[in-house]
């Protein structure tokens, strides 16, 4: 069930390649930096543009409200746009 009272908070995320890309899409993926108060392997859905137009490695600053999925757990959410 969606959360959705989360207000969008301004989160930093970098890209990366997984280890193992069991149960997900494509190569290169987003997760938050440490230190922000959410686990780097938390999953962040997000344009694929900046998974796919900028280097690995590259940090964004994004608009993300933390939300779930039911039997996905929680991951963070910013808009396509």
């Amino acid at each position: 069930m969606a959360k959705l009272l989360e207000p969008y908070l301004s989160v930093i995320v970098e890209s990366y390649i997984p280890d193992s890309a069991s149960g997900r899409h494509g190569k290169v993926h987003i997760r938050p930096v440490e230190g922000q108060g959410y686990p780097s392997e938390m999953r962040v859905e997000c344009s694929k543009r900046l998974s796919e137009n900028y280097p690995v490695g590259t940090r964004f600053r994004l608009d993300a409200k933390l939300t779930d999925r039911e039997d996905a757990g929680e991951y963070l959410y910013s808009s396509y746009r």
